[in-house]
């Protein structure tokens, strides 16, 4: 009777390490630049501005068979907004909008992840709820999240891949430039790939 308990304790221990062994962190490939932050905002109700920030990092912890698990943490730094306009980014980097000077980093911490099953393509899907810091305010967001998939790269890493969209509104991150209504929402796609600790 002992040698079965032991056995079957020695069973559970060793898959329940396995599953712990099934989760892995990753580092966002920022060196490689595979990792994105664009954004679209109209312009007075009668064109779009679309834009991206260069200079992002992040990391964040998955399991494809336990994705609810997962955690994220994403940066941004404010500075590097690039909307193809150079006085135009100047100014979005004012006191008038980021207050870049002031407010250095914008930061994405995740607080849950609840799957909410496929796309028309077959990919996993996934609402992350988290926290998101931008100019000095902390306001929960979801992200609507995809998991593109996972696996070897050609230099001997392993990688994993996702896709967000989410919508702000500028009047909730602090006082910016009033441009009326129609340019309050903000519309946000995140795409990442990360590289899996060593």
């Amino acid at each position: 009777m002992l040698k079965k308990t032991l056995a079957a304790l020695a069973i559970g221990s060793a898959l329940l390490s396995a599953g712990q062994a099934m989760a892995a962190d990753y580092v966002v490939d920022k060196e490689g630049q595979h990792a994105f932050v664009d954004f679209k905002i109209s312009h007075l109700g009668y064109s779009y501005i679309t834009g991206t920030f260069k200079d992002i990092d992040g990391k964040f912890s998955f399991d494809a068979a336990k994705p609810e698990a997962s955690k994220i943490e994403f940066n941004v730094r404010t500075a590097s907004v690039f909307t193809n306009h150079a006085e135009r980014d100047k100014h979005i980097a004012s006191k008038d909008f980021l207050e870049v000077a002031k407010y250095a980093d914008a930061k994405f911490v995740s607080t849950g992840v609840k799957p909410t099953g496929k796309n028309a393509d077959g990919k996993d899907t996934a609402d992350v709820t988290g926290d998101l810091t931008l100019h000095g305010v902390t306001k929960p967001i979801v992200v609507k999240a995809t998991f593109l998939g996972e696996g070897k790269d050609p230099w001997g890493g392993y990688r994993a891949g996702f896709e967000g969209t989410t919508t702000i509104k500028r009047s909730d991150f602090g006082k910016m430039m009033d441009l009326g209504p129609q340019s309050d929402a903000v519309e946000l796609y995140i795409s990442f790939e990360g590289v899996k600790a060593k």
